[in-house]
């Protein structure tokens, strides 16, 4: 059973990553829009894991798409940011109960698992536009990228997520 649950998270890790970088980093909608689903691996990581390895594997992730797209760590940075502030994330949009130990994402309604997954989404590309543009000069235009791509990513995750989750009956 722990090795079947490595192998789906190094499956997971491995497929996020070739699918962003041999697919989604070569589409730009409307010219500026990149999706970027690979932040489905850090929303699908599980809960109640080591917090310093969920950290790391968000740095690995992110420099692992930094190698391939040529972008100089901004994934890393942007990833490590998610990876760290996730707990909090979750406080807010679950509450206390996260911290049980029978938490589940999957027990949760759907408006808390969309939050969830939105809050990771502009909390990513926030840091990854401010790092990239890297001038407060130009705050409408990381505004735009972040909402206009953010929207992107979030519409291609949730149909990944109803694609590739478990039904339940």
């Amino acid at each position: 059973m722990v090795s079947n649950y490595y192998f789906l998270n190094v499956v997971r890790f491995l497929l996020l990553v070739l699918v962003q970088v041999l697919v989604f980093n070569k589409l730009n909608f409307f010219g500026f829009i990149n999706p970027m689903v690979y932040i489905l691996f850090l929303y699908w990581y599980p809960i109640k894991e080591n917090r310093a390895a969920f950290i790391g594997l968000g740095f690995l992730l992110g420099i692992a798409i930094d190698f391939f797209s040529d972008t100089m760590a901004i994934h890393a940075a942007s990833t490590i940011t998610i990876a760290y502030m996730r707990p909090a994330i979750m406080r807010f949009v679950f509450g206390v109960n996260f911290e049980f130990q029978s938490f589940k994402l999957s027990n949760t309604t759907r408006v808390q698992q969309i939050t969830f997954l939105a809050l990771l989404i502009i909390v990513h590309h926030f840091v990854f536009f401010t790092l990239e543009i890297f001038s407060l000069a130009n705050f409408l235009l990381i505004l735009k990228k972040v909402l206009a791509t953010g929207t992107g990513t979030l519409i291609l995750c949730l149909l990944f997520g109803s694609l590739f989750s478990v039904k339940k009956e």
